[in-house]
């Protein structure tokens, strides 16, 4: 099973594949309810967002990140439980094996054999279970990140919302005066501080 280490980068990249959410019409926008209310600011066209800042200040992100880590070590120590069970198991059968008639020993064998198989089946779906669920919360975030910089965009009369990371780079320059991260990330904030109650 991966560890919920990796989380941060899945988002990152998901957010960078959205690394260019083109936000509409030439027309001045209305506001809306998601993004902030300020004017458009002389930045031109495009800005971008710090994604590692967005993940480590908003705090759905962090909200989701502390869910998936006690999902995934509880799922750990399941496994290790059920783990250390099967070897103790078989340490118990390979001291006793040389006592044990032949039937009997064949018979207990097979049953481990089929124990362990089981529990390789059980490890696989509990890694699979937990990485899919890694991947609808990703999918979530990205996607209230994306809704978010499309509405902010519109807005703001922006024609280009880009993120940047540094865990993964895609863009190897970008000057600070076009960082709208803070702002991003208060408006999210606020509207998920909203939402939860």
């Amino acid at each position: 099973m991966k560890t919920t280490g990796s989380i941060f980068t899945k988002i990152t990249l998901g957010l960078l594949a959205a690394a260019t959410i083109v936000a509409c019409n030439n027309n001045k926008p209305a506001a809306t309810t998601a993004a902030p209310t300020t004017a458009t600011t002389d930045k031109g066209t495009t800005v971008y967002i710090n994604s590692d800042t967005l993940l480590n200040q908003y705090n759905y992100a962090k909200d989701m990140q502390t869910r998936l880590t006690e999902k995934g070590k509880a799922a750990q120590a399941e496994v290790a439980s059920k783990e250390q069970a099967l070897r103790r198991e078989i340490a118990d059968y390979q001291k006793d094996a040389a006592t044990l008639p032949a039937d009997k020993r064949q018979a207990t064998e097979q049953r481990l054999a089929r124990e362990q198989q089981a529990f390789q089946q059980f490890q696989q779906n509990e890694g699979a279970a937990f990485q899919s669920e890694q991947g609808a919360e990703t999918n979530k975030l990205y996607q209230k990140t994306a809704d978010f910089a499309k509405a902010y965009a519109k807005e703001k009369g922006y024609k280009l919302v880009l993120t940047y990371s540094k865990t993964a780079p895609g863009v190897l320059y970008v000057d600070p005066s076009l960082d709208v991260t803070a702002e991003v990330v208060k408006a999210l904030n606020d509207a998920y501080a909203k939402d939860k109650k």
